[in-house]
């Protein structure tokens, strides 16, 4: 009996680096990566079934006011801010230690649009005199590789979207921890979804996704 497609891709392994993977999320003040500020962030690891082994959560009091439609969206206004988050400064610090220390370990971190967070993060560490994580290694953007392996799906790519195409549940889309792990998952089911055209490790995925993110729109 032939074997059918699905028992041919059952046999390529999904590469190494799902087994952990380190996540990452930002809930902010807004958009803009230079000059909006960090409100909630979560870090935390998966297993290889997408199961949570670690996870740590910050409220921030961002030191400015949480513009309406920000709070509209993550749920945090700036009076809860002011009442229970800590200073600013001791959790950007607090954020790039867990980041640098899963990077420094080679555990790839996953984060949906990273340039976002990473960018906004960068800047924070900046404002607050804490020394940047510079060109973060390796990183998973679960947005640009669905946008490389399936560049012709139609509708919005947002990770409740692209969440539930991958029948990955988020049941709190636009708060940290939710996000956070959510995308993990996401990146876990790519993996395996894509398992024979991916690179074999996250440090050449990582290389491959900037050269996806550059090339121009289909």
């Amino acid at each position: 009996m032939k074997p059918s497609p699905a028992d041919q891709l059952a046999l390529w392994d999904v590469p190494d680096w799902v087994r952990v993977v380190g996540v990452f999320d930002l809930e902010t003040t807004g958009v803009d990566v230079t000059t909006d500020r960090i409100v909630t962030a979560h870090v935390g690891l998966l297993d290889g079934s997408g199961s949570v082994i670690r996870a740590r959560d910050w409220l921030a009091d961002p030191g400015v006011a949480i513009p309406e439609g920000a709070s509209a969206i993550h749920g945090i206004t700036t009076a809860h801010a002011r009442a229970r988050g800590r200073h600013a400064s001791e959790v950007v610090a607090e954020v790039v230690d867990a980041l640098r220390g899963l990077l420094d370990a080679g555990i790839p971190v996953v984060a949906y649009n990273a340039p976002f967070d990473f960018s906004l993060l960068k800047y924070e560490a900046i404002r607050h005199g804490i020394t940047p994580i510079v060109d973060p290694s390796p990183v998973i953007d679960p947005l640009v590789v669905d946008k490389a392996y399936d560049r012709w799906r139609r509708g919005k790519r947002t990770l409740e979207i692209v969440a539930a195409h991958y029948a990955v549940r988020l049941e709190a889309a636009h708060e940290a921890a939710a996000d956070a792990v959510a995308a993990g998952r996401v990146a876990q089911a790519l993996a395996e979804r894509f398992a024979p055209w991916l690179p074999g490790t996250a440090e050449e995925l990582h290389t491959r996704q900037i050269a996806w993110a550059r090339a121009p729109p289909a």
